[in-house]
């Protein structure tokens, strides 16, 4: 994540809007985008330990969805993720699909999905037993993709309409 907060906001339309789905956390416009970054991203995005694995990536002209798993120790406050929970030392895995909304070329919006429940079972903080609830589900996609039958071709990987 780049610290370069102008930067970063000079990437998006006048009105954008972030929601991270999985806690509610984000913002709305301009200032509640530029809010969010400052108090909850930057600086706190993830552990330095943190391991991005891209699953897949579509394109076209309005949007980019994105599925990655992410590998990290909750070793340090990640208020995006998590807000108000205090580190836990535990090792997560985490599958995330972003979607990025472009308008001429900038970020319109982000909305970024992933399972909390599962996330709380991994950090501890939530008993699952009895509740459909996975908390593997990351290992278990990262396994399914090492398949090399599964991985996607180069050319379905994007594609414009």
């Amino acid at each position: 994540m780049a610290s370069d907060l102008d930067g970063t906001m000079a990437t998006m339309v006048k009105h954008p809007h972030l929601l991270n789905l999985g806690s509610g956390t984000g913002g709305q416009g301009a200032d509640g985008v530029r809010r969010f970054y400052a108090e909850q991203l930057i600086g706190q995005f993830f552990p330095p330990d943190a391991e991005f694995i891209p699953i897949s990536r579509t394109t076209d002209a309005n949007r980019l969805v994105d599925e990655v798993v992410i590998r990290f120790t909750h070793s340090q406050i990640i208020s995006h993720l998590l807000p108000g929970v205090q580190p836990t030392g535990r090792r997560v895995t985490l599958a995330l699909v972003v979607v990025v909304g472009l308008s001429e070329g900038k970020v319109s919006f982000e909305h970024i999905y992933w399972d909390q429940a599962g996330l709380l079972v991994q950090l501890g903080l939530l008993d699952g037993t009895g509740l459909p609830i996975d908390p593997s589900t990351g290992e278990r996609l990262l396994a399914l993709m090492n398949d090399s039958s599964l991985k996607p071709r180069s050319d379905e990987r994007s594609h414009d309409r």
